[in-house]
């Protein structure tokens, strides 16, 4: 399985930007779609998952109401819709993938339940 993310860049606090997660090597039944983040100095936290069945997302507190995620089947990717974006979203943003054995927030939330990871994009937010 690989993954690679796009769409990371500079934007002023208050702007938008697109992530994008192109994933390809097996169908992704059963599977969780992740984006987590870093910040410089910080621990890898969660963001948002998508349950690739049921299409169910979930979102960090800190980002709901701001972030939406959304998915092409066909094209196997999945989107980040950041909005409204604030300095303390800087952070290299990565994008995973893992088999998960319950659609629920408390596992599609963890890291550990991820198997596959891509590169990371950093977005930066500007005050």
């Amino acid at each position: 399985v690989q993954l690679q993310a796009f769409g990371g860049g500079l934007v002023q606090a208050g702007g938008s930007l697109r992530l994008s997660c192109v994933a390809s090597g097996r169908t992704f039944s059963n599977y969780g779609m992740g984006w987590f983040r870093q910040a410089p100095g910080k621990e890898r936290e969660f963001v948002t998952a998508l349950s690739w069945d049921s299409g169910r997302t979930y979102y960090a507190d800190s980002v709901k109401g701001r972030f939406t995620k959304a998915r092409d089947n066909a094209k196997n990717t999945v989107y980040l819709q950041m909005n409204s974006l604030k300095p303390e979203d800087t952070a290299v943003y990565y994008c995973a993938a893992g088999r998960y054995y319950r659609d629920a927030y408390y596992v599609l939330s963890r890291a550990t339940n991820y198997d596959y990871w891509g590169q990371g994009t950093l977005v930066t937010v500007s005050s």
